[in-house]
């Protein structure tokens, strides 16, 4: 199976209520004939999506068993091409055997040649007298077997019987091989994921933003279970009690209050806390919502605001323009995840089929060029540092910039020292390295991206607005989703700053960091 192309989703947006395109073999909804029952049609929708599920589970099952099929069609040939050049090579060895044996012999008869016939007999006489007269007929004593040529003999007969059972051996196991690619298994091999719940909700998710079935990639489903995972702390703090208010019926002026309280505490920010409450209020004096209702215009309010900082509509996808210099510069203060994060993207970008290249400019931090160089190995990315000490980022940033431009290279990211917002002079520094970017490759596309802990919550806010203007920051990377349950940050990052969210993290592992999706992000955060 062929690595996902996280930096080319195809999906079209759509309401969460939409149902799924049906599939071929996925059972086909029945027509409504009139307006039907509120409960009646949720569980068509249900069953649809049921169906989606179903449908998209085969898929990935179809394409492991096909990915399978492959490499042991692979192993067979591999398998029947070895045994082949060992029984040469044993040919080989047997007929150098012979050849060194046969010269031993030539020599060994010559000088036995040389000795007189009664010295011969003598000599042997001793040793061969008893065995002659005891077990060998008359002819068999008057011509004896010379010891080489017994050896011989014997060699070549433990030679031809090892020719045979290599032969045997060989045709057996190519045998053994072939009949279990050719012969068709019982069941599909199961994909990692099994179908249980969170494959369900994955499936559930993806369908509702205009995916086909055949289009789901095991690696996707993966990463949903795994988002749903790292946010399931804020999760709990937040949707449980917003449920228990909405299920007391319609949304009322003490209910309003009581969700400003939740999100206030799950440090969505005053800003973006007020302007929640307000679209609730103005959509309270339109109708009354009922709970489902009222989770659902949440949705779309928390949707809107991500998918619109500070006002302004970005693009929902973010990636690297191909065959074009893209230079992502990361930012952010000590400990905040940045090599981590560069090391994740470059594996995303490697597998997306990007030429990617990494400057190492945290020239200040103990062993930062190294642990840049450990995730360039893991990811298959070659670094470019320098080998001194202490030295100016900028001019690693400078030789980094030049290798990318020579080499062709289409994203290079960018690693620079954890500082905190307060130091000028290293603030300073930054502001020195996106100079040097801007005027070495004034024709790439830049984006100067901050990595942010979401566990300090709205201690985040204030690094990010003086690195704004240091580096003239474009997005934010939000790491540690996982660890923390204040996971409304990110609501508060794109109101108070303006900034939009580029990337998720929710783990350690090399996968644990992807594009954000908004849709995804407030599903993961408000479904229970």
């Amino acid at each position: 199976m062929s690595s996902f192309n996280w930096f080319n989703r195809q999906y079209e947006n759509q309401p969460a209520e939409a149902k799924p395109e049906p599939q071929k073999d996925a059972t086909p909804a029945p027509e409504s004939k009139a307006p039907a029952d509120a409960a009646a049609g949720d569980a068509a929708i249900a069953q649809d999506y049921l169906a989606w599920a179903k449908s998209a589970y085969k898929n990935i099952q179809k394409r492991q068993q096909e990915t399978a099929e492959s490499t042991t069609s692979k192993t067979v040939t591999e398998s029947a091409i070895e045994p082949a050049v060992e029984i040469a090579t044993t040919d080989e060895a047997a007929s150098r055997a012979i050849a060194d044996s046969a010269a031993t012999g030539e020599t060994a008869s010559k000088p036995s040649e040389a000795v007189a016939p009664s010295e011969l007999s003598t000599a042997a006489a001793p040793e061969t007298a008893p065995e002659t007269a005891s077990e060998t007929d008359p002819e068999t004593a008057a011509a004896p077997l010379p010891f080489w040529a017994q050896a011989e003999a014997e060699r070549q007969v433990r030679l031809e019987q090892l020719k045979a059972e290599a032969a045997q051996e060989a045709a057996a196991e190519a045998e053994k091989l072939a009949t279990e690619s050719a012969s068709p298994t019982d069941s599909a091999p199961e994909p990692d994921l099994p179908l249980d719940e969170s494959f369900l909700w994955s499936a559930q998710v993806l369908a509702s933003q205009g995916r086909r079935a055949d289009q789901v990639d095991l690696e996707e489903i993966t990463w949903l279970k795994r988002l749903r995972q790292g946010l399931d702390k804020t999760r709990r703090s937040l949707v449980n009690q917003l449920r228990a208010i909405v299920g007391q019926g319609p949304l009322n002026q003490d209910a309003v209050m009581e969700i400003e309280s939740l999100l206030l505490q799950a440090d969505v920010g005053v800003e973006a806390t007020d302007r929640i409450i307000e679209r609730l209020q103005d959509k309270l004096r339109q109708e009354s919502l009922p709970p489902e209702a009222a989770i659902a215009y949440l949705k779309e309010i928390l949707r809107d605001m991500l998918d619109n900082p500070g006002g302004k509509p970005v693009s929902p996808t973010f990636a690297p323009e191909k065959d074009t210099l893209n230079i992502w510069l990361i930012t952010g203060v000590n400990g905040a995840g940045k090599t981590t994060t560069i090391g994740k993207i470059a594996h995303i970008a490697q597998k997306s089929g990007y030429k990617t290249l990494i400057g190492a400019a945290d020239t200040f931090r103990a062993a930062a060029v190294q642990q840049v160089k450990v995730w360039g190995d893991r990811s298959n990315v070659e670094v470019i540092a320098n080998p001194g000490k202490n030295t100016d980022p900028a001019a690693v940033v400078f030789d980094a910039i030049t290798a990318a431009q020579a080499r062709g290279t289409e994203l290079l990211l960018i690693d620079t020292a954890g500082r905190l917002q307060n130091k000028k002079n290293l603030m300073d520094e930054l502001a020195k390295v996106r100079r040097i970017i801007d005027k070495k490759a004034p024709n790439a596309r830049i984006e100067s991206l901050l990595v942010l802990d979401s566990t300090l919550g709205q201690n985040g806010l204030r690094q990010a607005e003086v690195f704004s203007e240091a580096a003239q920051l474009s997005g934010v990377v939000l790491t540690k989703l996982d660890g923390t349950a204040k996971g409304g940050i990110a609501l508060a990052v794109v109101q108070q700053l303006g900034l939009p969210i580029r990337f998720i993290g929710a783990g350690e592992g090399i996968e644990d960091l992807r594009p954000f999706s908004s849709y995804e992000f407030v599903e993961a955060l408000l479904s229970g």
